[in-house]
């Protein structure tokens, strides 16, 4: 480490120092550029990922292929080769820890100098990227530090006695080295007193869980002596993570609660109640306690924030739609935002057919309380845009159904009262917001989700919406039965799979396969009657990914001769997918290959068997998605999940695991599990200090909801903070300018 100064005492917030000042340039532009580590809070808030203890040595039968690691292992044995007629020297050396054995190479001029080194019996910490040679695990050129090499073995026996940390690392930042920079700060910070931190946790509360002190767990989470201290620290900057988080999620909601909006009251005799009288079908328990909750918010002088989760087929549009209908009673506009043409096309279709002559206002055969439905998307042609445009603008178009089109500055409403956002997580907060900032006042908001989130997920993504949530399907909706397909181990599974699909085309129902990829702009993939999935070549190259056009090709001259089969993909005109969708919901196409612009919101309930080609490229959550298309009529559903991945793999357990429940809620935990936090939690935790790190939400539920609890009192009794100096001030730093922003638009 350079020669640096030490953090000076009159440092208001040392956490904001920039590293530079501490560690020296080199060391801090390799940090910045590497590891998007740039002030002191940044690498004190780099966690060890784990700690190697006195006898324990990491165990080097768990390493994993191409990953970069740090290991603790001892040198077994180390021996120089030549090479190439003894002009080329290799340096082997074994490394073991009692449960297995790793070779370390290096070549060239540094053979000798290392090899004066790696002594047998000697033990130290090696950093590279485990790669594979003649079938043995192997790291080239570590960078690797011995510990007590220049001491006797008390030393070294002292030296591993501690907990070592092991940082999560990079090639040109190894962990030892982090470890050293972490040293140089906390060493500054120890000098000055630690003064000038600012504790979010009020003491009250530190006291009521009994945690430490900031700086307390930071010095035990990076300097500790036990495992006590590590479980001390981490309860403790959990619920940092946790209450900073929950802090200003409470006070958006106040924010929010407090903002103006139009009461939206639906009239007794009107379009919502005549929708009513028209319904072939009951409403489920679910459906009308969710939409009671709804209605009390649009009744409202605050705009309603609400987020709309369920099962996939559980009526979540229905329910929506009878949200917008109210709104319209009420004397204003509905705008629906979905993800794609295809599913805001397929919106429109369905809405206008469950409505009928309610969707016909102002136009021959509309019935009396009828209003307009307009579809409004990028690529309608000019006349129809104005048409809608003009719809929309003097408020003849009560409900208007699109994609990013209706965000667009051209885009005018008469009176905007209700914004729904169908599968939000595809959106960006930029998005939502333009939408929402085309009323007069704030209008109100409804968020569904079609993808089941777990209850801490929905606290601390959506945690500054309410939640309402439809866990029952409506009577009549048949069972979906999932399997997989193991199309290398037993192909002849595949070729039954293709006997199905025809089966149940004979019987008047029609089909989905759904494949990852377009196709064309790759290499052709293998044919499906050979196998799908995880396939390997000759050479342990995986294949592309299956695709739409080479599947449908094949299958039509293949297992599925003589049947109608269709293609549906996102890169097709946009009135070209509205005919082969609106073909497929008549019946007039048998079976539709397609890539997952079907995931959400298609509806055919003639539909009932689904084939998804290579299953183990999908996301858990995504598959449930796609096999929510079939089982929505009377007759019983069917998926088949077809891969190659071999019997054992963590894809076919994932792939068992759909398989094995319907339960959605359930998928999204194992999803979670499966997947890093980042990945789930997107947008929502963006920028480096506000990002969670420490907290798990599946796992620390309990942090996340009492967290919850002690934010909104705290916000309700001091919502600028003005007694909490110190919180105020930590909200200030951990919550950087793009995640004000994500709040502030939410």
């Amino acid at each position: 480490m350079e020669d640096v100064p030490a953090l000076e005492e009159t440092t208001k917030d040392p956490l904001t120092e920039p590293l530079r000042k501490v560690l020296g340039g080199t060391t801090a532009k390799a940090m910045a550029e590497h590891l998007d580590l740039h002030t002191v809070g940044d690498l004190l808030h780099h966690y060890p990922r784990r700690y190697a203890e006195r006898g324990e040595l990491t165990r080097l039968a768990d390493l994993p292929l191409d990953e970069h690691v740090t290991v603790v292992a001892q040198v077994a044995d180390a021996r120089v080769h030549t090479f190439n007629q003894g002009r080329g020297k290799r340096l082997e050396v074994t490394l073991t820890d009692g449960s297995g054995r790793l070779r370390i190479v290096f070549f060239g001029r540094s053979v000798h100098h290392h090899h004066r080194e790696l002594l047998p019996g000697r033990r130290g910490m090696f950093a590279g990227k485990v790669g594979v040679f003649n079938r043995k695990l192997q790291l080239s050129h570590p960078a690797y530090e011995l510990l007590g090499a220049d001491s006797g073995r008390e030393a070294v026996d002292a030296f591993a006695g501690k907990m070592i940390p092991l940082y999560p690392a990079c090639k040109q930042m190894e962990s030892w080295k982090l470890a050293k920079a972490v040293t140089t700060v906390l060493d500054s910070l120890e000098a000055t007193g630690w003064a000038g931190i600012a504790d979010p946790l009020p003491a009250a509360l530190r006291e009521e869980y009994g945690l430490p002190t900031l700086p307390e767990a930071l010095r035990k989470v990076h300097r500790p002596r036990s495992k006590a201290d590590v479980e001390q620290a981490r309860s403790r900057l959990k619920w940092d993570e946790a209450f900073v988080l929950q802090v200003a999620l409470a006070r958006r909601r106040l924010a929010e609660s407090q903002l103006p909006a139009v009461p939206r009251v639906p009239r007794e005799g009107g379009l919502l109640d005549a929708f009513d009288a028209r319904l072939p079908f009951t409403l489920t328990d679910g459906q009308r306690a969710v939409s009671r909750e709804i209605f009390d918010d649009l009744a409202s002088a605050h705009p309603m924030h609400r987020l709309l989760q369920g099962e996939v087929g559980s009526g979540k549009t229905l329910v929506a739609l009878r949200a917008m209908l109210a709104v319209v009673d009420a004397g204003g506009q509905a705008a629906m935002l979905a993800p794609t043409e295809v599913l805001a096309q397929q919106h429109h279709r369905s809405i206008t057919e469950m409505m009928g002559e309610l969707a016909e206002g102002g136009m021959l055969g509309g019935a009396e309380h009828a209003t307009r439905v307009v579809l409004l998307t990028g690529s309608m042609g000019a006349a129809a845009r104005r048409r809608a445009l003009l719809d929309l603008a003097t408020g003849e178009a009560g409900i208007v159904i699109g994609t990013h089109a209706l965000i667009e500055d051209k885009v005018r409403f008469h009176d905007l009262g209700l914004v729904v956002v169908d599968e939000q997580h595809r959106f960006g907060v930029e998005q939502r917001d333009a939408l929402r900032s085309k009323g007069k006042q704030p209008p109100h908001l409804l968020v569904m989700t079609a993808t089941p989130i777990p209850r801490t997920v929905a606290m601390t993504v959506f945690g500054d919406l309410e939640t309402s949530v439809l866990d029952q399907l409506p009577a009549g909706r048949s069972p979906i039965a999932s399997h997989v397909v193991p199309a290398a181990e037993k192909p002849h599974f595949l070729t039954r799979a293709w006997e199905r699909v025809r089966e149940e085309v004979a019987a008047g129902h029609q089909a989905y396969v759904v494949c990852p990829r377009i196709g064309d702009e790759e290499e052709p993939a293998k044919a499906p009657g050979k196998g799908g999935g995880d396939g390997e070549g000759a050479e342990g190259e995986r294949r592309p990914p299956l695709a739409v056009l080479d599947v449908a090709e094949q299958l039509a001259d293949g297992p599925l001769k003589g049947l109608r089969v269709a293609v549906l993909h996102g890169r097709m005109q946009p009135d070209a997918k509205d005919d082969v969708m609106r073909r497929f919901a008549e019946g007039e196409v048998d079976v539709l290959v397609a890539t997952t612009v079907v995931e959400v919101g298609v509806n055919v309930p003639n539909a009932t068997v689904m084939v998804i080609m290579d299953a183990d490229r999908f996301g858990v959550s995504q598959l449930h998605q796609l096999r929510g298309r079939v089982g929505r009529g009377t007759a019983p559903g069917l998926c088949l999940l077809v891969s190659e991945a071999p019997e054992g793999s963590p894809a076919r357990a994932r792939l068992a695991a759909v398989a094995g429940t319907l339960d959605g809620f359930e998928l999204s935990r194992i999803d979670l599990e499966q997947r890093r936090e980042g990945d789930v939690l997107g947008q929502a935790q963006s920028g480096s200090r506000s990002s969670l790190r420490m907290l798990a939400v599946i796992d620390d539920e309990e942090v996340i909801v009492a967290a919850r609890a002690r934010a909104g009192e705290i916000v309700a009794a001091d919502p600028e903070l003005e007694r909490l100096p110190e919180l105020r001030a930590a909200l200030d730093a951990l919550l950087d300018e793009e995640r004000e922003e994500y709040l502030e638009k939410g």
